[in-house]
C-alpha cells in the first residue's frame, strides 16, 4: 500500500517509527511545497520535476513517497484542509453584496493556488475528501446566494445551481487567464468580483 505521511509510518513490529530527522522533515516540506506550485500550473508535472523544483533527489523524493499518488494523496489533502480553514474565515455577515466579494477573493486566492492540483489528484482522493471539497465550499456559497435573493439583491430568474456553476467557471477561468499571463494576479480579484456580482444583480 502506498505511504503517504512520514508521521503515520510504522515498523514491522507495531511500534512507532522514530521521529524524522529535522532534515527529512525540512525535505518532505520542500517536496509538498515544490508539488503545490508546479501541479497548480501543471497537473501533469512528473515526479522528476517536482524533485528538481523542491531541490532534492529522485530518490529522496521516493523515499518519503513511494509513488506519485501518495505524494498527490498528501498535497490535495493539505491543500483541502487549509481551504475549509480559510473560507471558514470569511464574513459572510451583513450586504449580500459585500459578502459576496470577501468571498469571492478568498475562494479566488485559493482556486488560484490549488485548483489544478486538486484536479490532478482527483483520481488519488478518497470519495469523502472529494465530498468536503465540493459540497462545503457549495453550500457555503448557496446560503449567501439565497440571502442575497430574499433580501432583493440577486436574481431569482435563473436556477442557483446555474449561478453556482458560473462562480466556479469564472474563477478557474480567471486562474487558467492568470497562467496563461492574460491578466496579472493582480488584477483578477476585482475582475472576478466584478463580472459575478454583474451576472447576479437584479
Amino acid at each position: 500500500m502506498a505511504r503517504t505521511q512520514a508521521e503515520s509510518e510504522q515498523v514491522e513490529d507495531g511500534a512507532p517509527a522514530r521521529p524524522k530527522r529535522a532534515d527529512a522533515l525540512r525535505n518532505i516540506e520542500a517536496i509538498i511545497e515544490a508539488a503545490t506550485r508546479l501541479l497548480a500550473v501543471n497537473p501533469d508535472a512528473s515526479l522528476n520535476e517536482i524533485a528538481k523544483e523542491a531541490g532534492v533527489g529522485r530518490i529522496t523524493l521516493y523515499g518519503h513517497f513511494d509513488s506519485r499518488a501518495a505524494l498527490l494523496r498528501d498535497v490535495a489533502g493539505r491543500a483541502i484542509a487549509h481551504a475549509q480553514q480559510e473560507l471558514a474565515t470569511v464574513d459572510l455577515d451583513g450586504d449580500p453584496n459585500g459578502a459576496l466579494g470577501r468571498l469571492l477573493v478568498t475562494s479566488w486566492r485559493l482556486t488560484h493556488r490549488f485548483g489544478a492540483l486538486v484536479v490532478a489528484a482527483s483520481d488519488a482522493l478518497s470519495p469523502e475528501q472529494l465530498r468536503r471539497l465540493h459540497d462545503e465550499p457549495f453550500a457555503r456559497a448557496r446560503r449567501l446566494l439565497e440571502r442575497g435573493r430574499e433580501l432583493g439583491e440577486f436574481r431569482a430568474d435563473v436556477p442557483i445551481d446555474w449561478q453556482l456553476s458560473v462562480i466556479q467557471a469564472i474563477l478557474h477561468g480567471a486562474s487558467a487567464a492568470v497562467h496563461r499571463g492574460e491578466i496579472t494576479a493582480d488584477e483578477a480579484p476585482e475582475l472576478v468580483c466584478t463580472t459575478v456580482i454583474a451576472a447576479l444583480a437584479r
